[in-house]
């Protein structure tokens, strides 16, 4: 089986698919877990080509901005570099052959296009002061912009929303385009232990043990702030708030659906989609 498309399958029994084990009906079912890899070489195809159809993810929901966002993600041979999208082309074309790889410096070690120099501030941090992170996550999404210029955090709304059930921080310092290395230091200490930070008057940032789960987390993340926006703005022609979930439901149901294996699980199904349709990523 090439590991470049798709993922090992395994008995829901056991394993990193004990995460979600619970949410499967039926018993001796299979259900998709991360790959194995030979060698760095073959381990960093799968993560060039996964960061690629990321790009093409974003772009079918409408997550790119003229040329803000980015995705990152480590090499495995070389840790403290990391591969992301070439600034200023368009997420719909970027195949894997298109990524660039820079060193914790910003230097472009490999590839021949410029990069975002907001890329390096922030995403450099953040890999640096988070090294169980191997990929990182932002753009300017409509919802996740219009929500960071309130005075408000993810809330337990929706099932959904409970994945980052007291897993998201906030950056609360806008300062201008970030470019400053010591502003992207301040970014990675903001965000902590979470999967994902509110950057005020900004957007979000997510990161994950893959790519796979650091794009999901956005995408969702990106999605439970509409859903929340909306819940308010419903909320106020009936002059209250909109209704929270218990704490203690919260948690349950972080448990069940907030774990990093769940957010790699759930770009599965969107991997399987964009890599038949779009085969050149993995050009």
């Amino acid at each position: 089986m090439n590991s470049t498309q798709q993922p090992d399958t395994v008995s829901t029994a056991g394993g990193p698919a004990d995460a979600v084990a619970g949410l499967v009906a039926g018993r001796r079912l299979k259900m998709a877990t991360p790959p194995v890899f030979a060698s760095a070489e073959e381990e960093r195809a799968h993560r060039k080509v996964k960061l690629a159809a990321a790009f093409r993810m974003f772009s079918n929901a409408g997550l790119d901005e003229g040329v803000a966002g980015h995705i990152t993600v480590r090499d495995p041979e070389q840790p403290d570099t990391f591969w992301v999208n070439p600034f200023g082309m368009h997420f719909s074309m970027i195949r894997s052959s298109d990524l660039v790889r820079v060193d914790h410096t910003g230097e472009v070690i490999e590839g021949e296009r410029a990069v975002n120099a907001a890329a390096v501030a922030i995403h450099c941090a953040v890999h640096a002061a988070r090294p169980d992170v191997l990929a990182a996550a932002h753009a300017h999404g409509p919802s996740g912009k219009t929500l960071s210029s309130l005075d408000m955090t993810i809330e337990p709304l929706t099932q959904d929303a409970c994945a980052f059930y007291q897993d998201v921080s906030v950056f609360d310092d806008y300062t201008g385009v970030v470019v400053d290395p010591e502003e992207g230091r301040r970014i990675g200490r903001a965000l902590g232990s979470h999967k994902a930070v509110i950057l005020r008057n900004h957007g979000m940032l997510t990161v994950g043990q893959s790519v796979d789960s650091a794009a999901w987390w956005f995408l969702t993340l990106e999605r439970t702030a509409q859903s929340q926006l909306t819940a308010y703005a419903a909320a106020a022609g009936l002059g209250a708030k909109p209704l929270q979930i218990r704490p203690e439901e919260a948690a349950v149901t972080y448990a069940q659906v907030g774990s990093d294996f769940a957010g790699w699980f759930q770009f599965q199904p969107i991997w399987e989609r964009i890599s038949q349709d779009n085969p050149e990523i993995f050009d």
